[in-house]
């Protein structure tokens, strides 16, 4: 059964700006519980998941300003389309676009950017690599939290009606809070569903949920148009990639994110097995559940890839990658290390999102170049 959870209209207007604003702990400004769900692989490597949720209403002030994109006006008095969706077993109602959303995590902030929502945005936080360059003008308006996870009181203190996260750990107590706490004053929450904690861990992840995550934040702020034009552009991108691309499907590739004792390759069914598939390539570790899975330099020789990919990440470089394996004894005389054939994507194109339809044609465009 899933759980009701509704948003209203609100009061207030959003004002963003890249000063931090002062007020009262939170105000009820997004008077209903936007809930999703949350997975267990992430950058931070950690989980605390929780829902819950309430309803409260507030009378909507009209000003008679456009706030936003797409199909919403931005203060809900007309051209919003009601949402109702179930996200992760969590029924989600929106009477109105929420206007003061923070960001946590590359994934989610980008897709909001891609579609337009930047005044939407009232803070963000946690980049893993430089936002895309597209996006970077309409970033840097943006107040910017904290590096990594803003502590609840920062949080709090921007007053936001919404918060969106691409992983649970957005959400862990020590930080912002779980998001039965969020919700409980007037804060709604809203997570990748790729990651649901009742997803099966043998269960493949599908590019197709990436794109019905963008339909439903497209949904949620009033930006369904939008969003149905980035996904059309992905669909056509991904097909011109794969309609023009050889036939790669007895390639192997080892999906290095990190680790030099015990390297985490990508799995069968996270966002790196999900690429190495639209990408018509073989994963090596197909046969492994979950996203990622810490394995053996002696399985990664056993398995003799024909193709590795180096993750590239602030805190573990592919450069620092290709040093390690080229020295790693065991691996080190492996014909894909001996002759280089290594891809090098960045650790966001590995995180569910806008980059990963990039990430696809940039390993198909990879692999091609060296065979």
């Amino acid at each position: 059964m899933t759980t009701p959870a509704r948003i209203q209209a609100h009061s207030r207007r959003s004002t963003r700006s890249p000063s931090r604003l002062s007020g009262p702990a939170v105000c009820a400004t997004l008077l209903a519980v936007l809930a999703g769900c949350g997975g267990s692989d992430d950058s931070a490597r950690a989980a605390g998941d929780d829902t819950g949720g309430s309803t409260t209403t507030e009378e909507p002030t009209d000003d008679g300003q456009d706030s936003g994109p797409g199909n919403d006006d931005g203060n809900g008095e007309s051209g919003f389309d009601p949402v109702s969706l179930d996200n992760c077993g969590v029924e989600v109602t929106a009477d109105h676009a929420p206007q003061r959303a923070v960001t946590m995590n590359q994934s989610a902030t980008e897709v909001m950017l891609a579609l337009g929502l930047e005044e939407r945005i009232s803070g963000t936080a946690y980049l893993d690599d430089e936002i895309l360059p597209e996006f970077a003008d309409a970033y840097a308006g943006i107040h910017v939290l904290s590096d990594e996870y803003p502590s609840r009181e920062a949080l709090l203190d921007i007053e936001p009606d919404a918060v969106y996260g691409a992983y649970p750990s957005a959400f862990q107590p020590e930080t912002a809070g779980n998001r039965s706490e969020l919700h409980d004053v007037g804060i709604a929450t809203y997570l990748s569903p790729s990651a649901c904690p009742d997803k099966p861990s043998d269960e493949p992840l599908e590019i197709e949920t990436v794109w019905q995550e963008i339909r439903d934040v497209g949904a949620i702020f009033g930006a369904s148009d939008a969003a149905d034009a980035l996904v059309e552009d992905q669909q056509a991108e991904l097909g011109r990639a794969i309609d023009s691309a050889d036939d790669v499907s007895s390639t192997t590739v080892v999906w290095w994110d990190g680790g030099s004792d015990a390297p985490s390759v990508g799995a069968c069914c996270g966002a790196p097995g999900m690429i190495m598939d639209a990408a018509g390539v073989e994963n090596a570790f197909a046969d492994v559940d979950g996203s990622w899975a810490d394995v053996s330099w002696e399985q990664v020789a056993e398995r003799n890839p024909d193709v590795i990919v180096l993750v590239d990440a602030d805190w573990s470089t592919a450069e620092e990658k290709r040093a390690t394996i080229e020295s790693t004894p065991g691996v080190q005389e492996l014909p894909a290390v001996a002759h280089g054939q290594f891809v090098e994507l960045s650790f966001s194109a590995t995180t569910p999102g806008v980059r990963n339809v990039s990430a696809v044609v940039d390993l198909i465009d990879g692999v091609e170049e060296l065979r």
